[in-house]
């Protein structure tokens, strides 16, 4: 009997998020008036009373996110007893803070650097994402590698449960994509409302400069396995946390592949910790018994 706490990525965020946790537990007062500090801007104030725009923008986003998940973690006390964890991209940090590989204050000052070295990146090279629903992976690969082979860059970028495949690259190629998915066969070809292609080549820009930022803070081992994005396996090298860490920005997240090996590995139950219940949607569509919950 193994529990297994997982971390949400973008997207999961909602106005007024946090909100309950800032109210009624006097240290994540603490920690958001650090967060606010640190970040150089009231994030609180977004969070508690902006609207879906304010939180759309990548730089508010994920530090909104990262904060939401490690309070809540942070609040669950002596409860908090991981036999494993994971992030889903962003997700990665709140999980490695929630397990204690890195400080809160690092891993805030490393989010907030990624944000803005990946909106930047965006600005370099206008690109997108798009969802494909009902497709068989290897005919998604394919799809994207012919595509890449023509000059435009589309790759697999989130492999979030079977029949749910998010690629990623430049706007033609993408447009194209979508084209000939849904000519194979693909249910729904979604493009989807993102500031640019994350986990793909073209965040080359954003994984250079988020690599020294990394290189900079102390990352320990963890108080368990993490299982990382980029190979979906266990961790708890500090070194090789870091490295997987780095290349992250332009690997694909192996989702589905991280939740079947942590069913193999023992894992019973799944928590979520953080906004919204994305991951507990996709930890029964990866395995149909499992118990997976809200924190």
């Amino acid at each position: 009997m193994k529990t297994a706490y997982l971390f949400p990525g973008q997207g999961s965020q909602f106005p007024g998020m946090g909100k309950d946790l800032y109210d009624s537990n006097a240290d994540a007062k603490k920690m958001f008036d650090a967060a606010n500090e640190i970040l150089g801007y009231n994030i609180a104030e977004l969070m508690f009373n902006g609207t879906d725009e304010d939180l759309k923008q990548t730089k508010v986003t994920q530090p909104a996110i990262f904060l939401h998940s490690v309070v809540l973690a942070s609040s669950l006390g002596s409860s908090f007893q991981p036999d494993m964890v994971a992030g889903h991209s962003l997700g990665e940090f709140s999980a490695l803070v929630a397990a204690k590989a890195l400080s809160f204050e690092d891993g805030l000052r490393l989010v907030k650097a990624r944000a803005f070295a990946m909106q930047k990146a965006c600005e370099i090279n206008p690109s997108t994402m798009a969802a494909i629903l009902n497709l068989d992976d290897k005919i998604v690969e394919d799809i994207c590698a012919a595509i890449s082979a023509s000059g435009e860059v589309v790759v697999a970028a989130n492999y979030n449960c079977p029949g749910q495949l998010v690629i990623s690259g430049s706007i033609n190629g993408i447009n194209i994509a979508c084209e000939k998915m849904k000519e194979a066969g693909a249910k729904r070809a979604l493009v989807l409302p993102v500031g640019g292609a994350f986990h793909s080549p073209l965040m080359e820009p954003a994984r250079a400069e988020l690599a020294s930022a990394i290189a900079s803070v102390v990352i320990k081992s963890p108080v368990c396995p993490i299982y990382q994005n980029v190979h979906a396996m266990p961790e708890t090298d500090a070194a090789k946390i870091k490295e997987n860490l780095i290349a992250q920005l332009t690997a694909p997240v192996r989702w589905t592949q991280t939740i079947q090996n942590m069913v193999t590995d023992g894992a019973t139950k799944f928590i979520e910790v953080g906004p919204g219940k994305v991951l507990q949607g996709l930890v029964k569509k990866i395995s149909k018994d499992m118990d997976a919950v809200s924190a």
